[in-house]
């Protein structure tokens, strides 16, 4: 569940984004200052629109927003009110966390990718399909997981490359927009005592 708002530039309105389209095409139904945005061929919500949103709550950022639990009930309850039988889940789990490779073998369809092993929690490994060029066993670096919003604005959900599945990225200091960053490719390179699963604070694990 990715919240996000540009009052300035995309107007009152809160985009609550649900799942990955897929690339399905999409239509909407409003009610209110609610509108729902699913998948024609399966009918999967995978985007909300709450229109007006100041009249309810207060959103501090611009771009991805975190909300409260108390925000969220207020959302659920603007759902109801418009009359659609659906509730809202917070997620406060990091989406950018220290992860570690833990295996690596070469992309059977590919001469750049390879197919990771990334340990991102003490118990939990996920595959990333990654063409780094120093990708390697034993390295740290920081990795986006499913659910997160790049700063450009791209989403990350699971897919697949080349036939493999990959359940997120290993980010480099370009695409997490840090300052100075190289603008070469390379995922972020950290040391071995950072631990494995702990969000990704900029001031901590970047050094330009």
């Amino acid at each position: 569940m990715i919240f996000t708002y540009n009052k300035e530039y995309v107007g009152d309105v809160l985009m609550i984004i649900a799942a990955d389209n897929q690339g399905a095409k999409l239509t909407a139904e409003r009610k209110g200052n609610v509108a729902r945005v699913y998948r024609e061929d399966n009918g999967q919500t995978v985007a909300w629109n709450i229109f007006q949103v100041s009249n309810r709550m207060n959103i501090e950022g611009c771009g991805q927003v975190y909300l409260t639990d108390e925000q969220v009930a207020v959302l659920n309850q603007e759902l109801t009110e418009a009359g659609f039988a659906a509730e809202l889940i917070n997620d406060h789990e990091p989406k950018f966390v220290v992860g570690e490779i833990l295996e690596m073998v070469a992309h059977p369809d590919s001469d750049h990718l390879n197919i990771c092993q990334v340990q991102v929690a003490a118990d939990k490994t996920v595959q990333i399909v990654a063409g780094a060029p120093n990708a390697k066993v034993g390295l740290k670096t920081i990795v986006a997981l499913p659910g997160a919003m790049m700063p450009k604005g791209n989403l990350i959900f699971p897919g697949e490359l080349r036939g493999e599945k990959s359940f997120g990225m290993m980010c480099s200091p370009r695409e997490l927009q840090l300052p100075n960053a190289p603008q070469k490719r390379g995922i972020i390179e950290l040391g071995s005592s950072e631990i494995v699963g702990e969000a990704f604070d900029p001031a901590k694990h970047w050094q330009a």
